[in-house]
C-alpha cells in the first residue's frame, strides 16, 4: 500500500472513529434513565465484542492480554474509568455541542501535565496556546457557570463533570506516552474495558432498576459503537502520523450540532461556539508546534 493510501486509510479510520464515539453520546442520552454506572458496564462490556472480534483476525485474541507492566494499565484504567463516570454524568446534564466542546481541552492540559510529569519542553508559543485555551473555557463555562458561582444555572454540575473528565483524560493521554513504548494498543484498550466493566458492575448492586427493553437496546448500541470507534482510532494511529490526525477530532463538533439539533431539538448558544472555536484554535497550534519539534502527538483516549 502506498504512503498516500496509507495517509487516507488512516484519516478514514480516524472519522469512523469520532462519528461513533458522536452517535455513541446519542445513545447514551436515549438509554436514559439508566443509571450512570449502568451505562458503563455496558460502554464496557459490549465494546470487548469488536475488539476482540478484530484482535482474533489480526494479532490473535492472545495480544489483549500481553503486557509487561499490569500496574501501568491498572492505573491507566482505574483514571480512564473515573474520566467517563464524570464524562458521562455530564452528557446527562449538557447539550451534545457543549459536552464535545469541553472534551477538546484535554490536550491542552495534557501539554501542561506533559510539562510537569514528563519534563517535556514547552516554549513561549505552546505556553500562549494553553493560556488562550483555558481563556476558551471560560467562554463555553459562562452560560452554565459552575457551583457555587453567581451565574450559576442547572447545567452548572454538568459543566464542572465535563472539565474534571476532561483533565482526567489529560492524565490518561500521559500515562499511555509512557506505556507506548513498551505496551500494545490493544492491550492497554482491553485491560481498560474490563475495568470499566468491572467498575459499573459492581456500582449496579446498589442501583439497578428495571429498565424498558430499548433502553437495554442503547445501552448495548452504546457499548457496540465505542468498541468500534476504539478499534477505528487505535488503527488509524497505524496508518497516519498522529500530528496529521489530531486535527479531525475537531469534527466531533459537526456531528454533535447536527445530532443535537435533529435529535433533542438542541441549539448551541453562540458564546459557547466561540469558546470552543478558541480552543480548537489552541489545540491546532499546539499541534504545529509539535509538529515543527517533530514530537509525536499521544493519541487522545476518547470514551
Amino acid at each position: 500500500m502506498s504512503a498516500l493510501k496509507h495517509t487516507s486509510l488512516g484519516i478514514l479510520l480516524k472519522l469512523g472513529a469520532v462519528a461513533a464515539f458522536s452517535i455513541m453520546y446519542v445513545a447514551i442520552r436515549l438509554a436514559q434513565p439508566a443509571p450512570i454506572g449502568e451505562v458503563i458496564f455496558f460502554r464496557g462490556f459490549f465494546a470487548l465484542v469488536p475488539l476482540a472480534a478484530v484482535s482474533f483476525f489480526t494479532h490473535g485474541l492472545r495480544s489483549l492480554i500481553q503486557t509487561q507492566h499490569p500496574w501501568l494499565h491498572l492505573r491507566r484504567s482505574v483514571t480512564g474509568t473515573v474520566s467517563m463516570f464524570l464524562n458521562f454524568a455530564a452528557v446527562t446534564r449538557l447539550p451534545l455541542a457543549d459536552i464535545t466542546a469541553f472534551s477538546f481541552v484535554a490536550p491542552i492540559f495534557a501539554t501542561v501535565l506533559a510539562a510537569l510529569l514528563l519534563h517535556e519542553q514547552v516554549g513561549p508559543h505552546r505556553a500562549v496556546a494553553v493560556v488562550a485555551g483555558f481563556g476558551g473555557v471560560l467562554l463555553m463555562a459562562a452560560p452554565h457557570g459552575f457551583p457555587g458561582m453567581t451565574i450559576a444555572t442547572g447545567s452548572s454540575l454538568g459543566a464542572t463533570f465535563a472539565v474534571s473528565g476532561a483533565s482526567l483524560s489529560a492524565f490518561v493521554v500521559v500515562f499511555i506516552r509512557q506505556m507506548s513504548g513498551s505496551e500494545r494498543s490493544e492491550a492497554i484498550v482491553f485491560y481498560f474495558m474490563v475495568v470499566c466493566a468491572a467498575a459499573g458492575a459492581v456500582t449496579m448492586l446498589w442501583e439497578h432498576p428495571t429498565l424498558a427493553p430499548i433502553s437495554l437496546f442503547w445501552l448495548t448500541l452504546c457499548g457496540i459503537l465505542g468498541g468500534i470507534g476504539q478499534v477505528c482510532m487505535t488503527y488509524s494511529y497505524r496508518y497516519a502520523e498522529p500530528s496529521l490526525l489530531a486535527p479531525f477530532d475537531y469534527t466531533a463538533l459537526i456531528w454533535a450540532v447536527a445530532l443535537g439539533y435533529t435529535v433533542f431539538a438542541e441549539i448551541p448558544e453562540r458564546i459557547v461556539l466561540a469558546g470552543a472555536g478558541v480552543v480548537i484554535a489552541s489545540g491546532l497550534y499546539i499541534v504545529w508546534r509539535e509538529h515543527l519539534r517533530h514530537a509525536p502527538i499521544a493519541e487522545t483516549p476518547v470514551l
